[in-house]
């Protein structure tokens, strides 16, 4: 096993290992409940998107540890699942099987991209600089999901967003895990992070924040899988994509989230883990870019929307995660929580909050690597940093970062050394905030 994860290479242990998993699968553990919700709204069947969200977090994270070997955790992404629920099958008036045909075409098109080399030629073009904005804005994009998600931050008429009430019970738990986390990692505590979720779910039990289970259901519902080769009004799911040119814009809008998300998210976790070098560079990219695009696949074809790599995970590798074992514990839980899903419901926002908060702090870190004296990747790199939390999107802030950065260079004469792919990615962009 230590060979084969390479364990101690990476200067890590099996229980730095399990540890990280734990915190991992605790930080996402919430995608357990949220998802089957949102998809039942699609009118998929709780107890069938329940067993698909788990079952295809599993597959999909257990398989990125054995061929990428990397800590990085996958689940059904938040934002496609609500572009599955509320845009083709409430808007559209879809059915859910046609909406996961979309999510599994989309997966077969991205993955025919990587592949090809596209996806890493694209990763390749992009400056350093804004590689490295990259990771800030999710940084601030992880931070501003765990006060949200605790209550901290709260939506306003006036200010768009305010301070949540500091003497509730669930902002008493928040700033506890918060307390834990940061006191314990600065200690250099192993398991710093984990400690501050369970620490707060325990304290959570009295303030009336941690609900108790209130049923154990056990048993799978298997009927959302193969839900693009389903029949729908007498034809299969995934010829009525055809049929339908609309959708076709569906799948390139999940495309392009898809694309550059999980592009996002790798550099942001890479910097964490320290599998990232001095160009910028993310190893096992390719790998890793495989098993996320066939992850959209999987979703698909489970019918959990497209599952994708988890900002989340990079509360595991802060934890000290560095190799794909991590992965197995966190696909394991993701098994057992298919049976046992009430358990894991008692993990909520506030108790995870420090964690993602304090992973917020580690990444923003870098952003004194940024070269600020340069206007022409300094203003790009701050329209991501600023972009994709302000607009909750990773995929919108790179957006912004990549068509400014070709603008500035061609105010600056520097035209020639933009490279094609950037180019090329700024148009796409371009056409998906006028036409998506």
């Amino acid at each position: 096993m230590d060979r084969f994860f390479k364990i101690s290479q990476r200067g890590s242990s099996v229980r730095t290992e399990v540890v990280g998993g734990l915190t991992t699968f605790l930080a996402m553990a919430y995608i357990v409940a949220v998802n089957p919700a949102i998809l039942s709204d699609a009118g998929i069947p709780f107890s069938a998107a329940l067993t698909a969200t788990c079952l295809g977090a599993a597959v999909a994270t257990i398989a990125m540890g054995i061929f990428a070997n990397r800590p990085i955790a996958l689940a059904s992404g938040m934002g496609i699942n609500a572009i599955v629920a509320y845009g083709m099958c409430g808007s559209l008036g879809i059915d859910w099987r046609v909406a996961m045909a979309v999510v599994l075409l989309e997966g077969m098109v991205i993955l025919g991209l990587v592949l090809g080399g596209l996806r890493k030629a694209v990763m390749d073009a992009i400056p350093l600089d804004l590689r490295q904005a990259i990771g800030i804005g999710i940084g601030l994009l992880i931070t501003f999901i765990g006060l949200k998600g605790a209550g901290l931050i709260l939506p306003d008429d006036s200010t768009l967003v305010a301070l949540g009430s500091v003497t509730e019970p669930s902002s008493i738990v928040a700033f506890v895990a918060i307390a834990i986390a940061i006191i314990l990692t600065l200690m250099d505590i192993p398991g710093a992070l984990l400690i501050s979720i369970v620490a707060a779910v325990i304290i959570g039990f009295p303030l009336g924040v941690t609900p108790l289970p209130d049923s154990w259901g056990l048993g799978l519902d298997f009927s959302a899988f193969a839900a693009p080769f389903q029949e729908v009004d007498g034809q299969l799911a995934i010829v009525q994509v055809f049929l339908q040119p609309a959708l076709l814009l569906f799948v390139f809008s999940l495309l392009m989230s898809d694309f550059f998300d999980t592009l996002g998210t790798a550099v942001a976790i890479a910097k964490e883990g320290d599998f990232i070098d001095e160009n910028g560079d993310v190893e096992d990219i390719k790998a890793i870019l495989t098993v996320d695009s066939s992850a959209a696949i999987i979703g698909g074809f489970f019918g959990a929307s497209s599952v994708t790599c988890f900002l989340e995970s990079a509360s595991g590798v802060a934890a000290g995660a560095r190799t794909g074992l991590s992965n197995m514990v966190v696909g394991a839980l993701f098994i057992v929580c298919a049976f046992f899903a009430p358990i894991f419901s008692m993990v909520t926002g506030p108790a995870t909050c420090g964690a993602l908060v304090v992973v917020g702090f580690l990444i923003m870190s870098e952003v004194g690597s940024i070269s600020w004296g340069k206007p022409e990747v300094a203003f790009p790199a701050f329209l991501i940093i600023v972009g994709i939390p302000f607009t909750y999107s990773i995929t919108n802030g790179i957006g912004l970062g990549f068509i400014s950065y070709v603008l500035l260079m061609c105010a600056r004469k520097q035209a020639k050394d933009v490279k094609p792919l950037m180019w090329a990615a700024s148009a796409a962009f371009l056409c998906m905030f006028i036409f998506v």
